[in-house]
Order: structure tokens, then sequence, then C-alpha cells
């Protein structure tokens, strides 16, 4: 099937590459436009605090804040008053707080040289942006005319500049990573021409890519963590797949076939293993959609579509490139020593195999070590750059105003004010001393609903406000009622995760077993794997925890570590690196299994079949991971700290992966198991026999204009 794929993209070359530069110019120019359509998304619905929070919004006249603060006005200048009138006489304004308010308290900084205005919007606005707009204008003539320096902010502007600030951070990690890997590759090929077409996919792919989110985006809520996640994933696996069919097409016109020939060639053996590698890590990103958190299941549906995008380059487009050009890249004089570099470090390994793999797998645990005291949380605006003003009102209310800037823990319940009051009465009071910090009034809402705000002692997302959540759950306020609050949402949230997490891990465990075993016939090979990819990925985590929680490399990284990791980050961390871990398992498990089926009958080595394996594929592993590793690299760069902890987490968990792991751990454990590493029960040897996928096919014989005269 690929084989006859490959020969309608070289026959029809030119029908294919005006199909993708149709799909490239529609993919930038209207797939763009999925950045005005992120949203933040939530909890899963069916969690209390996201219930408590979605009654909150049908019952309340509001929807959506903005926040600014005024520095070096005092609370009681006459202006203040004026101000207020002219932001409640905007249409779309519904209600503004100041320090004239009834509770304007609160709003006033410790130190009365500032002041703080929250302006509530109408629900169901036509235009909220002309609205957000309206009031920042406003609340600017203060600044125009000298009276208060003037900060905006809110949930609105927050929104607004976390898009902004993913888009730029796109941008420029692609600016980074794109140049650098066209000069590596061109290292890696010795040539220019040969090095671009990696690039042409993934551009390509980027471009298919944009167009699938915004598909998307029409059907689900798209996070804004979506689309760098699902865009640096689906770069990388394209630069991966095609390096891997140049390099292919390179080896076979080094053999002597001629272009046409080397292209259906390479579609048959290497498009064999890139389809391979496809399901892994679309089966990796499957898991995904068992979590209920919408941001994962968007992830997931992205993701495999973003792999399909890859792999539908890497068959189409490259072999379509490569049958344009092909004559013009320049191939190899002579094959690969079968006794280059990666065979003397295999040879080195099964010298010592027991110390090698307890060397490497006490290192590994080790680097892992740091992830037992790993801390959780849901950023905010403290994930943004220092100069965006969303965050600097946070910062200025939480050093500067009452309360510290906490969030409260919220509970909602269908009762009457002086019920709800009366429950707080009897339930606060024996509550720990120092967990409550200030208690407000109920408020009364429409449709009987009636709100607490408890603010904790400590911050928004402590411990002491997560063992508030838990207290009240514990003595439940009278009528139907939730407790809500960013502190409940985190509560909520990493509870979900804990308790679907085992059955994403058994799903992906499960489906790679069978994919695994389908491609090598054996339970052994399969089950290893899984287990080095788990230590492998404990060491990666172990490395976050050490670098973007406890603080250390802020200074080179350029971040200000918060003491947490993103909630949502360990997640696709695992996903996304677990699937590139099998991705290069797949490379080099294919190389193995290929040497060991071609021992004759009898005479079967397994310890040459590592050695000759790892030969052939050590190159083209090492310089795909390098490739990968670089364009994680330049999403390291990113101002939001959630893409930042992706980017770096993703890029060491490949360099370790395609070292250490694949260098020396799977060298010396395939050395220790010998023969033992291609067992498998009578019955499914049989299932293999007849069901197996075999990255190889049967050598062609020669045809008459088949081969071409090449130099040297």
């Amino acid at each position: 099937m690929l084989g006859r794929l490959g020969r309608f993209c070289q026959l029809r070359r030119w029908l294919v590459l005006a199909a993708w530069v149709l799909l490239v110019a529609v993919g930038f120019s209207v797939g763009g436009q999925v950045f005005n359509r992120l949203e933040p998304t939530r909890g899963g619905s069916d969690s209390e605090s996201i219930r408590g929070l979605d009654l909150i919004n049908d019952v309340s006249p509001y929807d959506g804040q903005v926040v600014a603060v005024l520095d070096g006005i005092a609370a009681d200048d006459p202006v203040l008053a004026v101000l207020a009138e002219d932001l409640e006489l905007l249409g779309g304004v519904g209600q503004v707080s100041w320090p004239g308010s009834p509770d304007g308290g609160r709003l006033v900084a410790d130190d009365g040289e500032a002041v703080a205005f929250i302006v509530d919007l109408e629900r169901d606005l036509g235009d909220r942006d002309e609205t957000v707009a309206g009031v920042e204008s406003v609340l600017r003539l203060l600044e125009r005319d000298g009276l208060a320096d003037v900060i905006v902010g809110g949930d609105l502007r927050l929104f607004d500049e976390i898009n902004e600030q993913i888009e730029k951070d796109i941008a420029f990690a692609e600016l980074i990573a794109l140049p650098i890997t066209l000069i590596v590759m061109i290292v890696i090929f010795g040539g220019f021409l040969a090095a671009g077409l990696p690039i042409v996919g993934a551009v390509a792919s980027i471009a298919g890519a944009f167009l699938c989110l915004l598909g998307f985006s029409t059907v689900i809520d798209l996070d804004p963590n979506v689309v760098p996640v699902t865009t640096f994933m689906g770069l990388g696996l394209a630069i991966d797949y095609s390096l891997l069919m140049v390099s292919r097409f390179r080896e076979e016109r080094g053999r002597g076939r001629s272009v046409e020939a080397a292209v259906v060639r390479t579609a048959e053996t290497a498009g064999r293993t890139i389809l391979f590698s496809a399901l892994t890590v679309a089966t990796a990103l499957s898991g995904l959609f068992l979590f209920a958190e919408p941001i994962f299941k968007a992830i997931g549906a992205a993701g495999v579509a973003v792999v399909l995008i890859a792999l539908l380059a890497a068959l189409t487009l490259v072999p379509a490139l490569l049958a344009a050009l092909g004559h013009r890249i320049k191939a190899p004089t002579q094959p690969l020593p079968d006794d280059g570099a990666f065979a003397r470090l295999a040879t080195r390994v099964q010298r010592r195999p027991w110390s090698v793999a307890l060397l490497v797998s006490a290192g590994l645990v080790l680097l892992g070590a740091p992830v037992l005291g790993v801390t959780f949380a849901n950023g905010g605006s403290e994930l943004l750059p220092a100069g965006f003003e969303s965050r600097q009102v946070d910062e200025a209310l939480a050093e500067r105003f009452p309360g510290g800037g906490t969030d409260p823990v919220t509970v909602v319940a269908r009762s009457t004010p002086a019920q709800l009051q009366a429950w707080a009465a009897g339930v606060l009071p024996t509550l720990p001393e120092g967990i409550v910090a200030a208690v407000t009034p109920p408020v009364a809402l429409d449709d009987g609903v009636t709100v607490l705000s408890v603010v904790p002692d400590g911050t928004s997302q402590g411990d002491t406000a997560k063992a508030l959540v838990a207290a009240l759950r514990a003595d439940p306020a009278p009528g139907e009622s939730y407790v809500t609050g960013q502190a409940a949402i985190l509560v909520d949230f990493q509870h979900s995760i804990a308790s679907r997490a085992p059955w994403a891990f058994l799903l992906v465990a499960l489906a790679t077993l069978v994919l695994l075993f389908l491609m090598t016939g054996s339970l052994v090979v399969p089950v290893k794997a899984l287990v080095m990819n788990t230590v492998s990925l404990g060491a990666t985590f172990g490395a976050l925890v050490w670098i973007f929680a406890d603080g250390h490399l802020e200074g080179l990284l350029g971040f200000e570590a918060t003491g947490a990791i993103e909630t949502w980050v360990p997640v696709l961390v695992f996903a996304f690196a677990f699937g590139l871990s099998m991705d290069y398992e797949v490379f080099l498990l294919a190389r193995i299994k290929e040497t060991y089926d071609a021992q004759p009958a009898g005479q079967k080595d397994n310890d040459a079949a590592v050695r000759l394996g790892l030969q052939r594929s050590g190159r083209i592993i090492t310089c795909a991971a390098l490739l990968v590793v670089i364009v994680f690299g330049g999403f390291a760069t990113a101002q939001m700290l959630g893409i930042k902890q992706m980017g770096v987490a993703l890029a060491l968990a490949v360099a370790v992966d395609a070292t250490i792991v694949r260098c020396l751990l799977v060298p010396a454990t395939m050395t220790l198991l010998g023969e033992r590493n291609w067992w498998a029960p009578a019955p499914l040897r049989r299932l293999y026999a007849r069901f197996g996928l075999r990255e190889s096919v049967p050598v062609e014989p020669a045809r008459e204009g088949m081969f071409a005269k090449l130099p040297g």
C-alpha cells in the first residue's frame, strides 16, 4: 500500500505539490484566526467547584470584570466619585465598586496612597471588547490629567494578554528553531536542498495544524495552551518523519537506485516505520481522552489530528518533493560501515551490561527524586511576563491592599442569606485557628441563590486554602450547596487527574504493548520498553520540579519560580514524551529486529543484532532527537511559564531518552536478556506470524532502468 502511495506521489508529483501549496496558503491565512477563538477552560463540568461556579454565572447579572489600580491618589479625592459616575454611565457596565462603595474599605491600599476600582460588566454583551476598551479609556483619563498612575487588569484583560503572548511565543520559537534546525540538517546531509525538505514538511504541517485547530474551535473550547503544545509537537514530529524519509532516500540512491525507484523504496521502508511511529504517538495521546478536563480532551483531539497531518506530509509531500528534486540531492558514495561509533559503544556496554544497567537506572531514579516534593497550582497572571498590566494589577492587590489579594473560598447555596449566615456562624468558629482570615456577609443573587465568601489565611491555592475547602465540604451548607473558588477548583482538578491517571496509563500501556508486539513478535521487549520509559519519564519530572518549582536555573532560562508546577503540565508531558520515547524505540527496535530476522535459523546472535541495529539506527535517532530538542528548546524561550515548562520538560525527555536510554540502557538490558528478548507463547507467535507488522520489505529484483549511474 505504501509503495503504491509513493509511486502515486512520484508520478503525480506536481498535483500533490499544488495541493500542499494550497493547504499551506489557506492554513496560514485562515487558520491563524484560531488565536482569536481561544478561551481559558476550567475543570470538568461534573466537579463540585465547576457546578457551583456555573450556578453563580447562571444567576449573576454580571459576567466579566475590569480591575484597575490607581496609584498616587487618596481615597477621599472627590475626582474618584466623578470617575465612578462616568463608568456607571457607560453602556454594558453593570456595577462599579470603588472606595466610596459600601464595602469600599477593601479597595484602599494599606498605605493610603492607592485605590482600586472593580467594574463588573453586564451579561450577554454584544461587543465585550468595545465595552472593555471604553472602561479602560475612562480610567486612563486620570493618568492623562496627571492625577494618578493607572494600571488595568481583570479576567477579560488577562485572557487577551495571555492569547497575545502565546501568539508571540509561538512565532518567536519558530523563528529560532527553524533556522537552527536548517543549519544542523545542512551539516547532517552535507547540502542545502536535502536539509530544506524536512523544513518544508514542517512548515506545511504547521499550516495544517492551524486549520485543524480552527476546525476544532468550532465544536469545542480551545484553551490557549492547546495551540503551542500541539504546534510544537507537530513541528517536532514533522521534522523527525521528514528526516527519516530523506535519509532513507539518500541511502537508496547510494545503493544505485534511480530517483523514481528510490522514492518508491523509501515509501515502502521508511514509510512503514513512520506509520508505525505515528500510531504509537497517537496511542499515547489517546490517553488524554480519559480525563474529564476539557483542556486534556481538546489537546488529545488536536494532538492526534496534528500527528496525522505530520504523517500525511511525510508520506505524500516529502515523496513528491523527492521525486521533483531528488536528482539534485547529493547521495552518499558508500554505505555506512557496520563497525562504526555506535557499534563500538554497544560493544563496550555489552562487556559490562550489569554495571551499565544498574548505574544508569540508579542515576535516572536519583534524577526523579525531586518529584516527591512537588507542589501543583493553577496559574493565573503570574504566568505572564512582569511587563503585562494584568500581572501588575494582581501583584499590587496582593502586596498593598487588605486581604493580600487572596481569592476567597466561595460557598454558594440555594438558601436565604439568613440561613447561610446561621450556618456560617455555627461552622466557622469550629475550624482550626489560623485557617480563616476574613468572612464577607452573604450576598443574595437571583433565583434564591446566596453566596458567602470565606478568605483563607495565606495564598489562594496554598495548603491552608485547600484545608478550608475540605472543612467546608465536610459540613455542607443548607439546601443545594457547593464550595467553589480557586482553591476548590485546584482540589477538584487534582482529584480528577489522580483518579483517572491510572486508567489513562493502563490504556496507553496496553495499546503500546499490542503495537510493539505486532512489530517484534515478543512480549519481553514491549514490557521492557514500558519499564524503561517510565523510569526515563520519572527523571524528566524530577528535573522539571528541580528547575521550575525549586527555582534553579532562573537566570539561565529567564523565569521567576512560583514554587509550583502547572497542574496540567505533567499530564501533557507524560502523553507527549511517552509518545516520542516510543517513536525512538520503534526506530531502534525496527533495525534490531530486521537484523535479527535476517540471521540464518539456528545461528541467531542477539548481541550481534543489537550492535548492528544500534549502528544502523543510532545516527538517525541522534539526529532526529537533536532536531526535536532544538524545536522544544525554541519553545523554552517562551515568556508564558506553562509553555516554558512544557518546552524544557520535553527537550529533557527527548535528550535523556535518545542518549542515555537508547544508547546505554537498551543495549545493556537486551544483552542481559539475550535470546529471551524474543520470547512469546506459542499462540501469540502464531498470531504474530499472521498479523505481525514488519518494517522491512523484500528486496526487489533489479529491473532494466531501475538503477542510475551515480558519481563515485
